[in-house]
């Protein structure tokens, strides 16, 4: 199983990816102490963006939309993003979308959800759909080199 910290740099990496294709100007802030990763321009707008990784689960891609800081002495173990950043990127490995979300858009409670398939009771108001955010499809796949036997490729001159 990878660790939570690599999950999230590939997640952060699809979606830098996805937005260099689409031409979208990216900054990283620096050090690890902002409560959003990305800086993107829209227009003559610079929005402050937090990479999220999205699971699909029941038709919906899920996603944390606050912080979690149990590890902390905090009275509160959660935090939420609310004045903190514009919007939330969502890359989901399942589906191979990144999704763009205002902040605005999401219910911000602890998780966040775009509907991928429709609701089985054909429910629209109040449904947020995956597709109305999707910003680019990002397949990323990794294989292993083989290595060759040690000694494999040496002259003996």
């Amino acid at each position: 199983m990878d660790h939570p910290k690599a999950i999230g740099d590939r997640t952060t990496l699809a979606i830098m990816l996805a937005l260099h294709a689409l031409d979208v100007p990216t900054s990283v802030p620096f050090g690890e102490n902002t409560r959003y990763d990305l800086i993107i321009e829209r227009g003559r707008r610079l929005l402050r963006v937090q990479c999220k990784t999205g699971r699909l689960r029941a038709g919906a891609v899920r996603f944390n939309t606050c912080s979690f800081y149990g590890h902390h002495p905090n009275p509160k173990p959660y935090r939420d993003y609310i004045g903190e950043i514009d919007a939330f990127a969502v890359y989901c490995l399942e589906t191979g979308v990144v999704y763009l979300i205002p902040i605005e858009d999401v219910a911000l409670r602890r998780q966040g959800a775009l509907r991928v398939t429709a609701p089985r009771n054909n429910q629209r108001r109040r449904i947020r759909f995956a597709s109305d955010y999707e910003i680019a499809r990002v397949m990323i796949t990794t294989r292993p080199v083989p290595r060759a036997p040690a000694g494999a490729g040496r002259s003996s001159a």
